[in-house]
């Protein structure tokens, strides 16, 4: 992904926009773009270092330095670089010091140290050649890693992938991201929030006349976790791309100084079919775990992911990750995790104000949230766990729900 300082931007008045890209800018994209994919897939089995020759090499127009340097870390994001760890280089080194040290302390006055001859000794008393232990001596260092892998994409690909990252680089830097988006189906809204849910986006979401309107916190807003937050923010667009319309507002502090700017990006439907939403590595494992505990009849909940949308007009949504089934009885489950203490108090706000349906809200203790903010007689509740969600421990609240229920 590109960072902000390779993103090409001008400052309007107090709006951030990113400098078009022209048919002649485009040409050159790709022209670079060919180049610097052909010089990847020729350093192959080459150190990182003749990667970096290799790429410097490629020539480009003065003006076109920040277009080379974005295309050139997409390329080398799509690189796989690997130590030998055959051979411990630490040890060898020391080793290969102290054999040294001592061949000098030998030697005649006035007669020269021979390295290449101490190598070639020593290689043979490790049973290696002496290109082998050369290699080695220094494969721990950034330079003499292996280029093992390059995932091949082509210059047209890889374009596209540079400009819908100029827009990524740029909400890293975000506060806050405001978005209307309209799908033609039900169907998919649900899996456009769902993909929200596998990024663990703090979202508020509400409806509008004509589809809904997502606010999201961004990294900016946060006091830790900013970089990972910020990078499953910057996954919105490709998400986004799902929708029949959508415009997007940033407010983003840009530049050494962090000034205050607002971004636009509007877009329409790009990906006609794709793959369905998966559940968060998070909620995958809880299900695994619920569903062991159903083997041992330990509970008589069923699971399976959350197909509604819970909504409460005039107030918000709220979408769950799971929901468990026993005698004709839903609770649903809103995994929250550990970004925002706010989006607890919307949630809490939310069963408050009517909503009817139970649902029960996973925490993490990092937010420093206690279980006892949601009303003993609410239909809801929170679970405030610390690490992993326990399955055992959800059973029992969802025993407690039912109960409450009369059911």
């Amino acid at each position: 992904m590109l960072t902000a300082d390779l993103v090409r931007a001008k400052r309007r008045g107090d709006e951030l926009l990113l400098v078009k890209v022209d048919a002649d800018t485009r040409r050159r994209a790709l022209a670079l773009a060919d180049e610097l994919i052909l010089a990847a897939a020729a350093n192959v089995g080459h150190s990182r270092e003749e990667w970096d020759e290799a790429k410097g090499a490629v020539e480009s127009e003065p003006r076109d330095a920040r277009l080379k340097a974005g295309l050139a870390k997409l390329v080398e994001d799509r690189c796989t670089f690997a130590t030998d760890e055959t051979v411990d280089p630490l040890a060898l080194r020391r080793d290969l010091f102290l054999h040294a040290t001592g061949v000098r302390r030998a030697l005649p006055l006035g007669e020269p140290f021979d390295r290449d001859a101490v190598v070639e000794t020593f290689a043979r008393e490790r049973g290696l050649t002496k290109d082998a232990v050369e290699r080695a001596l220094f494969a721990d260092l950034r330079d003499a890693q292996e280029l093992t892998a390059f995932d091949a994409v082509t210059p047209d690909a890889l374009v596209a992938l540079w400009e819908r990252g100029q827009a990524q680089a740029v909400l890293l830097r975000a506060v806050r991201v405001t978005i209307d988006v309209r799908c033609a189906t039900p169907g998919a809204t649900r899996a456009l929030f769902h993909r929200l849910k596998f990024l663990r986006l703090l979202a508020t979401i509400t409806r509008t006349d004509d589809g809904h309107r997502i606010v999201i916190d961004g990294p900016f807003s946060l006091f830790e976790a900013s970089t990972k937050y910020g990078l499953e923010l910057a996954m919105i667009l490709p998400v986004l791309e799902h929708c029949d319309e959508w415009s997007l507002v940033a407010e983003v502090r840009w530049g050494k100084e962090r000034t205050p700017l607002t971004f636009r990006l509007d877009g329409a439907r790009t990906i006609t079919r794709g793959r369905a939403p998966r559940l968060p590595d998070d909620v995958s494992a809880l299900v695994e775990s619920f569903e062991a505990l159903r083997e041992k009849k330990a509970t008589g909940w069923r699971v399976s992911p959350a197909k509604e949308i819970l909504d409460l007009p005039g107030v918000g949504l709220s979408v769950p990750d799971l929901t468990f089934t026993r005698d004709g009885i839903a609770v649903h489950l809103e995994v929250m995790g550990y970004w925002s203490r706010d989006a607890v108090w919307k949630r809490v706000e939310l069963v408050e104000k009517g909503l009817a349906q139970p649902v029960l809200f996973a925490v993490s203790t990092r937010l420093r949230v206690s279980e006892e903010v949601m009303p003993d007689d609410a239909p809801s509740a929170l679970y405030v766990y610390k690490g992993t969600m326990s399955a055992r421990a959800i059973a029992e609240r969802l025993d407690a729900l039912a109960a409450r229920a009369g059911r």
